[in-house]
């Protein structure tokens, strides 16, 4: 599977297992990522996402999107889009 990095983690919220991403592309709804760093390596599907506490369908690069994650992530972490 061809990963392509579309982001960063910004922050993580472990109470509520949220991660904030900035975004380098474009992000939808269903989508498959990976999120990887030196002590994460986790694939999910994108169920939902957030903008200023707003449900979107699509984010675009630039945008600090909420998604819930289903492991412990780390600021720094990249985020890649499976294809």
């Amino acid at each position: 599977m061809e990963r392509q990095v579309i982001g960063q983690v910004t922050h993580y919220y472990s109470k509520i297992g949220v991660a904030i991403l900035l975004l380098e592309g474009t992000l939808d709804v269903g989508d498959r990522i990976a999120i990887v760093g030196s002590t994460t390596d986790i694939e999910q599907e994108v169920k939902s996402m957030q903008v200023e506490h707003q449900s979107i369908d699509e984010a675009k690069e630039g945008d600090l999107v909420g998604l819930k994650v289903k492991d412990k992530v780390r600021e720094g972490d990249t985020v890649y889009l499976l294809k």
